[in-house]
């Protein structure tokens, strides 16, 4: 009885180490053929085409259309390297110059250099797309060698490239160096070949393990909340302001206002990111990495503040006297006109300094301080792009009542553009901070797949407030606005206009001006904040001017191109 329970005991071990070596072997087929099928195809690629060399590979950035189908933003493309052995054909070399010539040009000079020289290799052309390098290969020149290459490719072009960024060189390796491409490297790298045994520890411990160092479970390929047919559009109405106007700069963010979603992001002077970029100044996203006084649009968030506190309504009332001193220093509204006995409704109506000084007098410079700080304004906004510049606030800190007062209209402290448009979120969403973002997926390697949820923050004012100052500035839009109300949207909305500080002297240009608009919509349930600016524009001193036909015509395209319910 013991023997015959033995052999069955070994023929069950037996058995389980069958099925433990098939699973294994079914697993590493799998491993191989599923999960590292591009890795294999590119060693390969290296074993027969070139071997001294490593094909550059990386995973791609991509858009997502409305209908849910992606759009490469960055990928990989093929392209072709074409070598000459000059000792191979030099009785030929005339004949095989006018074969070559029409499909790569070449210099005569240099050909006649390299075909006398000694040397058994010369590179002649790369990145030569597929159709002429096929149309070498049929020529059937000795001594001439096509090799593959893979190359990072920008479908979109110039579109989105502060966002997309690019590659280069660090040293002898290629790497993201600019927006996306920078800050998700870890992801986006290859060439890692992950160990098997490594496989099933990423396959049982999670993704997040696979993130705290480099393995190939970490690779993988990213889908941004970037809409390009939006993209497009939105970029073409910058464009247009920009060729009217001739700004210094121009730029403009859509987010979704309740999960920070931004569905385009667009800013000009741009860059090619396949070619190569000869002003290094271009690269930098100034709606991240620039600060800037954004004046008027700022006035929203003051009142807001004075609502949520309860030290002022929309029908309190002050005299507006059109200039005011504060600390030996005079303070006036755009036109030093006074206006009287007024209420807080027109304040935001006619954009007036004095009415926004009224509001932060009565709040107190304590609370004016805890407002815009629960704002953002000195706190990143946990952006997933590099190079986030540090908000300018010191004013905040400073003992004097006209520091606050500037700051209230926007004038005397410097934000990025996209903290402003976390800040003015709030306004509309509710009262909630949110994190802006670009990557809404992360598909890994190894198949599993990382979803980005939107994360959101602190409520800075209450729902009350929210709906309240939603209602003010939709009245502004339906009173003050003609060219930008809708008949059956409610818009809300405030443009900006603010001096440029002369940096030679301390003091502002009287006559540049930084021309600001935003406007969210519907204005009580909101699907979209449109943020656009203007630098320096010329022939025009009030945002009113330059801004208004981009913000209506993008308005109006979200609309229609989203199928957005009327709201009234």
């Amino acid at each position: 009885m013991k023997s015959s329970s033995n052999t069955r005991n070994r023929i069950s071990f037996l058995a389980l180490a069958f099925l433990l070596v098939a699973l294994l072997c079914f697993v590493r087929l799998f491993f191989i053929q599923i999960v590292k099928s591009d890795f294999y195809r590119e060693k390969g690629d290296r074993q027969y085409l070139r071997p001294s060399t490593d094909i550059f590979n990386r995973g791609s950035i991509f858009a997502e259309k409305k209908d849910g189908s992606l759009f490469a933003l960055a990928g990989m493309k093929t392209a072709y390297l074409i070598t000459l052995n000059p000792r191979l054909f030099k009785d030929q070399a005339s004949s095989t110059y006018d074969k070559l010539n029409p499909l790569i040009p070449l210099d005569p000079a240099d050909w006649l250099k390299w075909v006398n020289s000694t040397s058994t290799y010369r590179e002649l052309a790369s990145k030569v797309e597929p159709d002429k390098a096929e149309a070498i290969k049929k020529l059937n020149i000795k001594g001439i060698t096509i090799y593959k290459q893979k190359l990072r490719s920008y479908p979109f072009g110039t579109s989105a490239s502060h966002v997309v960024g690019l590659v280069g060189y660090k040293e002898s390796d290629l790497i993201g160096r600019y927006g996306l491409e920078r800050q998700y490297e870890k992801v986006l790298t290859r060439g890692s070949e992950m160990s098997f045994a490594n496989f099933f520890v990423e396959i049982f411990s999670g993704i997040e393990s696979s993130l705290s160092g480099k393995t190939a479970a970490a690779e993988g390929d990213i889908v941004t909340t970037i809409e390009p047919v939006t993209q497009k559009f939105f970029e073409g109405e910058l464009m247009k302001a920009e060729d009217e106007w001739q700004g210094d700069k121009i730029g403009g963010i859509i987010i979704d206002p309740k999960t920070g979603e931004i569905i385009a992001m667009s800013a000009w002077p741009n860059f090619d990111p396949g070619n190569k970029v000869t002003d290094l100044g271009v690269l930098t996203n100034p709606l991240v990495e620039g600060v800037y006084e954004l004046g008027s649009i700022f006035k929203p968030l003051t009142m807001a503040a004075g609502l949520d506190t309860g030290v002022v309504t929309a029908k309190t009332t002050y005299n507006d006297t059109g200039c005011i001193t504060l600390n030996k220093k005079k303070i006036c509204n755009y036109d030093d006109k006074a206006r009287g006995v007024i209420p807080m409704q027109e304040v935001l109506n006619q954009s007036l300094n004095c009415g926004a000084s009224f509001v932060t007098e009565k709040l107190g410079q304590d609370r004016f301080r805890q407002y815009f700080n629960a704002y953002g304004f000195n706190e990143p906004t946990g952006v997933d792009l590099p190079g986030e510049a540090t908000n300018l606030m010191k004013n905040l800190k400073s003992p004097r009542i006209v520091d606050y007062a500037t700051a209230s209209f926007g004038q005397g402290i410097a934000v990025t553009p996209l903290s402003l448009v976390r800040a003015l979120s709030s306004l509309g969403n509710g009262g909630y901070l949110i994190t802006p973002h670009i990557v809404k997926e992360i598909d890994y390697q190894n198949k599993l797949t990382q979803k980005i949820e939107p994360k959101i923050g602190r409520q800075v004012i209450k729902k009350e407030t929210s709906e309240e100052i939603s209602r003010m500035l939709a009245t502004v839009v339906d009173s003050k606005m003609p060219k930008v109300k809708m008949e059956r949207y409610t818009i809300a909305a405030k443009t900006g206009t603010a001096q440029i500080a002369n940096p030679a002297n301390g003091k502002y240009y009287d006559d540049r001006y930084l021309h600001s608009f935003f406007g969210y919509f519907p204005a009580y349930n909101p699907r979209f904040l449109v943020f656009i600016f203007i630098m320096n524009p010329k022939g025009a001193q009030f945002s009113s001017e330059t801004l208004t036909t981009p913000f209506v015509n993008t308005s109006r395209f979200l609309l229609n191109y989203y199928q957005v319910p009327p709201d009234r």
